[in-house]
């Protein structure tokens, strides 16, 4: 098998299907289960957000836009299990 080219959408489409795991929308390839793990989705959120800062003005328009799409979905997800947790009766 050919292992694709390394690119830019390639790369940060990597790092948003690693985040999509830790927040549990995707088992984990490996394993084979699911689970979440909200501190390394953020991480993952965050270093996406400094990707799109240090670039901001170097990107191709279709990159931007994947980037700026990324960012929205996993800031979606990560917000509402964010939100949920916080509801959780103490203890939990």
């Amino acid at each position: 098998m050919i292992p694709p080219v390394p690119d830019f959408k390639f790369f940060i489409s990597t790092l948003s299907l690693q985040a999509t795991i830790f927040l549990g929308q995707i088992p984990n390839p490996v394993t084979q289960k699911s689970g979440e793990d909200l501190d390394q989705a953020k991480f993952i959120i965050d270093t996406l957000d400094m990707l799109k800062e240090k670039t901001k003005g170097n990107l191709a328009q279709d990159e931007s836009e994947l980037l700026e799409t990324l960012l929205y979905e996993l800031r979606t997800v990560y917000l509402a299990k964010n939100k949920s947790i916080d509801k959780k009766p103490e203890g939990f």
